[in-house]
């Protein structure tokens, strides 16, 4: 790789000072036990085993029945500690899993208003409503790594027999370091057919939100499809985006709760699905 690097990005690895020499050392052991993500993991584990839990413990079942065993004797009481209850209410806490304050608002409401039981909530589906085998989020959280061959499922882009496909399609994919709103302004109407938000708009104000769909609307083809995903169970948009924009898009209310209920993630309250109507 580094013979293919502009000098800048060389620099910034091979810079001989320890900060650098540390980034690049990453690579010489679990990659994935590093940045926000895998430092709040760690944490988590850390935590568990305090009250005498390992979390590992349930890569070890053979069932979902084994899983929902572990769950129900080994986490589940850990929810319960005062401790974690109060820990976790402080919402700086959840900063590890890209949860701004803003975001933890709308998460909250989706329990009995403590982030303990919201993240137990959660923690119970990734633990036991997806067969260990086909869930490499859980492998993530709970073995913190991904699964070496034969053992599970890798995600798509990981996958061996996907790679030619990707290698040959590479030139096909674009990349953008921009606004999304000011991206589609620059778009003809009629011309975008899918549209990925994640979950960006958890923390959008008003104001962003009806500029983004309007964008979406005009630049959308008929039939296009718009996906996302909210820290709360319901859309975020009835309310906040105008009745002028949203009308233009039928809200898929039962393919919504479905892919909701697929989403083995299990980070996110809701996953929806928004399709463009016929002018």
């Amino acid at each position: 790789i580094a013979p293919h690097l502009d000098p800048v990005s060389r620099h910034y690895w091979e810079h001989r000072n320890w900060l650098r020499r540390r980034r690049i050392a990453v690579f010489d052991r679990n990659f994935y036990q590093t940045g926000l993500l895998g430092l709040f993991i760690a944490m988590g584990h850390r935590t568990a085993k305090f009250f005498g839990v390992d979390p590992a413990g349930i890569m070890q079942a053979k069932s979902l029945a084994d899983q929902r065993r572990f769950f129900d004797e080994e986490l589940a009481p850990v929810f319960e500690k005062p401790l974690l209850k109060w820990a976790t209410s402080r919402k700086a806490s959840l900063f590890g899993l890209g949860i701004p304050p803003a975001q933890y608002d709308s998460l909250i409401t989706s329990g009995d208003g403590t982030m303990a039981s919201v993240l137990k909530a959660r923690l119970e589906k990734l633990a036991c409503d997806f067969p260990l085998q086909n869930n490499y989020f859980a492998w993530q959280a709970f073995a913190r790594r991904y699964p070496n061959p034969g053992e599970a499922a890798l995600p798509a882009y990981l996958e061996k027999r996907n790679y030619d496909t990707i290698r040959n399609n590479v030139d096909r994919v674009a990349i953008h370091h921009a606004n999304l709103i000011e991206f589609l302004a620059g778009k003809d109407a009629g011309s975008v057919d899918r549209f990925v938000l994640l979950d960006a708009q958890d923390w959008m104000t008003d104001d962003q939100l009806n500029a983004l769909w309007a964008e979406i609307t005009r630049t959308a083809s008929t039939d296009a499809r718009v996906i996302f995903r909210t820290a709360a169970e319901p859309s975020l948009l009835p309310g906040r985006v105008s009745n002028s924009l949203l009308d233009q898009w039928n809200y898929a209310d039962e393919a919504s709760r479905e892919f909701s209920a697929r989403d083995r993630s299990a980070i996110y309250g809701g996953f929806h699905l928004y399709v463009k109507q016929a002018a």
